[in-house]
């Protein structure tokens, strides 16, 4: 099967550009001195986790540690051989039975909590845990400040607690996509290192071990000066890339691993408009790039040619319905170029959000139209 021959729309990988994209962060981690958790909240694959950890291997001399945003993704790695699992979002005491579950079974299990309240849950429950702690380094969504007396009061309950442990502490850089310059960046990245750092001093400081210290966000993970005290970082999105991290510099487009193939379904030559089928749901509604301004505003996605994934004339999805997309043609003469049948790639905003919508990836090799294989990817929660 070809490009070509794909139904419309469905999600397609270039393997060459995730290896690409894998290796140039592995080498980054090893600049840095610490260990690569890659988070697969993105890719959520066995093959692609397989990819971003090629080269790395746990205490045992099993595959090395990932990062997911569900218990579903932990599920699912761990049958496919991962065991050194960060479920890095915070855990309700109602999916403690879960967590606990997957631990007996012989996963490394870090859950990740904020809270007094979850502290004594995990301390009550029957089951065996190791939790992280949040740190909040400045994005303000989750999390403890570094300096806070709830840190030290979630500390002691899971060192006291006789079945569960704390594993150490972790945080993320979400505020660094706001960054527009380099230096930007590098002050962000300070920021989460400095507060991880510094919550891990502290709670050592009480007399109890802080093994982890764990940042993260691809661009703090490129823009680092340095990580000195940090045993890991946590990056996600550069394994496919999307134009948003394209925008902000933290790769170019021919690095974007990941795209939505669509037809040309209608032409308006009036309205100078062709409508695509592949709408919100194909691409999801995510304007990101919005935030870019005017020249890094991609729409809904950038359209790209399918065979070489370059742009097309720079032309945007300007709107979305459900099953439709619109694209407005600056040139008549384009309707000639894209009739009614073409294929072609969008490239995503945000390439989380829009992998989603899929159960799979058509898998095909850089400078080849020919697709090698079907990658699952693994949804829900």
């Amino acid at each position: 099967m070809k490009l070509s021959d794909l139904q419309t729309p469905c999600l397609i990988l270039d393997k060459s550009r995730v290896e690409r994209n894998c290796a140039r962060m592995s080498a980054r981690a090893a600049e840095l001195g610490v260990a690569l958790r890659p988070h697969m909240k993105t890719g959520k694959s066995a093959e692609i986790a397989k990819i971003a950890t090629a080269g790395q291997t746990d205490q045992t001399g099993k595959a090395g540690g990932v990062t997911v945003s569900t218990l579903a993704e932990a599920d699912y790695l761990f049958e496919h051989g991962f065991t050194d699992i960060v479920y890095a979002v915070s855990i309700p005491p109602s999916k403690l039975d879960r967590a606990a579950a997957l631990t007996a079974r012989g996963a490394d299990l870090k859950i990740l909590i904020d809270s007094v309240e979850v502290a004594d849950a995990i301390a009550a429950h029957p089951g065996s845990h190791a939790a992280l702690i949040e740190i909040d380094c400045g994005e303000h969504r989750t999390g403890v400040d570094h300096d806070n007396d709830r840190l030290i009061a979630i500390a002691r309950i899971l060192d006291t607690s006789p079945r569960s442990r704390l594993a150490g502490v972790m945080t993320h850089a979400g505020h660094s996509y706001r960054g527009r310059s380099p230096e930007d960046m590098k002050a962000v990245a300070s920021a989460e290192r400095d507060a991880a750092v510094a919550a891990a001093e502290l709670i050592r400081a009480d007399g109890i071990a802080c093994p982890i210290v764990s940042v993260g966000s691809t661009p703090t993970a490129l823009y680092a000066d340095h990580l000195d005290g940090v045993t890991e970082m946590r990056p996600g999105v550069y394994t496919l890339g999307d134009l948003f991290q394209a925008g902000i510099g933290s790769h170019g487009i021919d690095d974007i691993a990941s795209a939505v193939v669509a037809s040309v379904i209608s032409h308006n030559k009036a309205r100078g408009t062709l409508i695509l089928d592949a709408g919100g749901i194909a691409l999801s509604k995510d304007r990101s790039t919005e935030a870019l301004g005017k020249d890094g505003d991609m729409g809904f996605g950038l359209l790209a040619d399918l065979e070489t994934g370059r742009p097309l004339h720079g032309l945007t999805i300007r709107g979305t319905h459900q099953e439709h997309g619109e694209v407005h043609l600056p040139d008549p003469a384009l309707f000639a170029e894209l009739s009614i049948g073409t294929r072609v790639r969008v490239l995503p905003n945000h390439v989380c959000m829009t992998v989603a919508a899929y159960e799979n990836y058509e898998v095909f090799e850089e400078g080849s139209d020919e697709i090698i294989a079907r990658w699952d990817r693994r949804n829900g929660w």
